[in-house]
């Protein structure tokens, strides 16, 4: 078995509840590698939320129907959207882009940081979130995404997620919107850490290791054809199998 995934299974965790099927679910890691040392972005969770409270985590949660509806400036790299249809049941494109985009939109909305590029032409825009994002001016940008890991939480969890992890360099970062983290939200405080520094933080046992696979991510170039670790418990152990 592989240290992580040994790592994972000797997690504490209850999985005394019903079994659901996970929900697709996205979340963006937006690195800094302006420096010597490259920094992540971690928010602090409120104390209140039923879910992970108070836990440092990436911006993320469920795709959205509208996320299949959302235009863009620049699609997905092509490896990319491979690498996201594979090991999936009913594979496509148009789900690739959309988890990609649930991404982009939920580190938005918990961030304020928009992640896109200038796109003249006229399109239909969804309504909620998307309409915001779109009245600064920007179309999200997948082009500059990388598919950094998939992870599934394991049977018998009382909330199950499919979660994909991307990450963008932090240039990529297009416009700000302020006061969006403040004490009465999601985010509460967001923190730019070294990676190693970032692992000391209150975090999910995932978090925890997809730092571990974005180090090695980075130190080996990060680029777009590198393989994909996909964490998943189909017995009583995690498996780390590479897409």
């Amino acid at each position: 078995m592989n240290d992580l995934a040994k790592f994972m299974t000797n997690a504490e965790r209850e999985q005394s509840h019903p079994n659901v099927r996970p929900k697709d679910a996205a979340t963006l890691i937006l690195v800094d590698r302006s420096g010597q040392t490259p920094k992540v972005l971690l928010g602090k969770r409120h104390h209140k939320h039923v879910f992970m409270p108070g836990k440092f985590v990436f911006p993320g949660g469920r795709a959205e129907p509208d996320d299949r509806m959302m235009p863009v400036a620049k699609p997905l790299d092509k490896k990319v959207e491979t690498q996201l249809m594979r090991q999936v049941v009913r594979p496509s494109a148009v789900k690739a882009r959309a988890l990609a985009l649930a991404a982009i939109r939920e580190t938005f909305e918990e961030t304020g940081l928009l992640l896109g590029a200038k796109y003249d032409g006229a399109a239909n825009i969804p309504g909620g979130p998307w309409a915001e994002f779109a009245k600064a001016g920007f179309y999200p940008d997948l082009s500059v995404l990388h598919f950094v890991a998939r992870a599934i939480t394991p049977p018998r969890r009382p909330r199950r997620f499919d979660t994909r992890f991307f990450s963008v360099d932090a240039s990529s970062i297009a416009h700000r919107i302020d006061n969006v983290v403040h004490p009465e939200a999601e985010l509460v405080e967001l923190v730019w850490l070294p990676i190693a520094e970032a692992r000391t933080l209150d975090l999910p046992t995932i978090t925890n290791v997809v730092l571990q696979e974005l180090e090695a991510r980075v130190a080996a170039g990060f680029g777009h054809d590198l393989p994909v670790p996909f964490y998943r418990m189909p017995h009583k152990a995690f498996t780390r199998e590479l897409l």
